[in-house]
């Protein structure tokens, strides 16, 4: 089927009633009543949507692209065109969305999805102000260096269906916690099995073996684990931190990695003010990856860096009562900003965009369409992906359809489980 572009103006028909008379959506219909095909179905047309976010706004009203009484259809794992209901192409199959809402699949472009073990006791002595000495990070790195490649192959599978079932089509997630050679490149090698957005995270923290000697990590960091891990991994990355690396330890990472072809992103200000972010946006990273403590200056480098996403992670703060970021404030000095969930055992253990967006808006000062599209497209920006993110033709076919009419329900009606369909990549996954 060929691609086709609908017109700019949405319709005027008027929207579905809302909630369907059923209460869920119907099944998915074949073309034709009693049609026997000769051939596999190829396209699949999503109609009677109630609110479609395109994030395409050549496509509908607004920065979103918001179409009413829209239809989408499907072309192997691509849009082949998206528009009002009433002037779809035909398909070979059809799906009634019942008048619900549908956005683009959630980019999640920051998790740490490969480790082992658990860390319930710290979290609860955290949340009941009691002192707790276990290890932190340490002690999901000896889990981790424990466990058996199965065991973790098995954990990655769960959480990335876990976040599929939330609408997340598209997730990259670190190493992080081997912190060897041989273990950084065994969590890469798991994790591309699951997704194509791997990032080389060894400089994580200093591992335990180099405590003494950090130097010497940064020298094992950027030789032997880099040459280990860069077949596996897109991205390279550093928790640039008081107390991790510094930012002469950081560049040299990050130039290393880039020197492998692997492009920078850093965890830059997140418990303190420090060099991470300007670093971020010397370097052309993709990303600086929590933000929360931003001097003017730091500000003014990512709204005018023209590349580098600030990527809000509040799931981190959330559980550790830290202060959120200030999303408002690079938001209108024009800074973009992608939210993701920062999945990890430790400081924002959920793989849910929709929790995330709900605290953007509560806390953070985000308006629930600055939210969506930050958990979408700002994701595809800081993955450098065009492809993801939004709905029109050519992208890839990942739609989350929600039990609502609106996608301001995410916000509206938080820790709801909306989400009652997904396709990822054409493949109708969920509902």
């Amino acid at each position: 089927m060929s691609s086709a572009t609908a017109p700019t103006s949405s319709s005027t028909t008027s929207p579905p009633t809302w909630p369907p008379p059923s209460g869920r959506s119907p099944p998915p219909r074949a073309g034709r009543a009693g049609h026997t095909r000769s051939r596999p179905v190829t396209t699949t047309v999503i109609t009677n949507i109630g609110s479609l976010v395109t994030n395409t706004p050549g496509l509908g009203e607004g920065p979103l692209g918001l179409l009413r009484d829209a239809a989408v259809v499907i072309d192997g794992d691509r849009i082949a065109w998206a528009g009002p209901a009433g002037r779809a192409p035909a398909a070979d199959a059809s799906y009634d969305a019942g008048g619900r809402a549908a956005v683009p699949g959630f980019v999640d472009s920051h998790s740490h999805l490969v480790f082992a073990g658990d860390r319930t006791e710290e979290f609860n002595a955290r949340m009941s102000g009691r002192p707790y000495t276990a290890g932190g990070i340490r002690t999901t790195v000896a889990a981790t260096r424990a466990a058996s490649d199965e065991e973790l192959d098995a954990n990655v599978a769960r959480f990335v269906t876990e976040a599929l079932r939330q609408g997340t089509t598209t997730i990259e997630t670190k190493s992080g916690y081997g912190l060897t050679p041989h273990d950084e490149a065994r969590a890469l090698r798991i994790a591309a099995a699951h997704t194509s957005e791997t990032t080389y995270l060894g400089a994580h923290i200093v591992a335990p073996e180099y405590a003494g000697d950090p130097a010497a990590y940064v020298d094992l960091v950027t030789g032997p684990m880099l040459d280990a891990c860069a077949p596996y991994a897109r991205w390279v990355d550093v928790f640039c931190e008081e107390g991790a690396f510094d930012g002469d330890q950081a560049r040299t990472i990050l130039t290393a990695g880039a020197k492998r072809g692997l492009v920078p992103r850093v965890h830059a200000n997140q418990l303190s003010y420090g060099p991470g972010v300007r670093l971020a946006v010397e370097l052309g990273a993709a990303s600086a990856d929590h933000c929360t403590h931003l001097t003017p200056e730091d500000v003014d480098a990512l709204a005018q860096s023209g590349s580098t996403v600030a990527t809000l992670l509040p799931g981190a703060e959330f559980s550790t009562r830290a202060r959120y970021p200030d999303a408002r404030r690079l938001i209108d000095a024009g800074a973009t900003v992608a939210l993701s969930t920062d999945c990890n055992p430790g400081s924002s253990f959920t793989t849910a965009m929709p929790f995330c967006i709900a605290i953007a808006v509560r806390d953070m000062g985000m308006t629930p369409d600055e939210a969506l599209q930050a958990a979408t497209l700002g994701g595809a920006k800081a993955l450098r992906r065009t492809d993801v993110g939004r709905v029109a033709p050519g992208a890839c076919a990942d739609i989350a359809l929600l039990d609502a009419p609106s996608h301001v329900h995410l916000a509206y009606r938080p820790g709801v489980p909306l989400v009652s369909a997904v396709w990822r990549r054409g493949v109708r996954e969920l509902g």
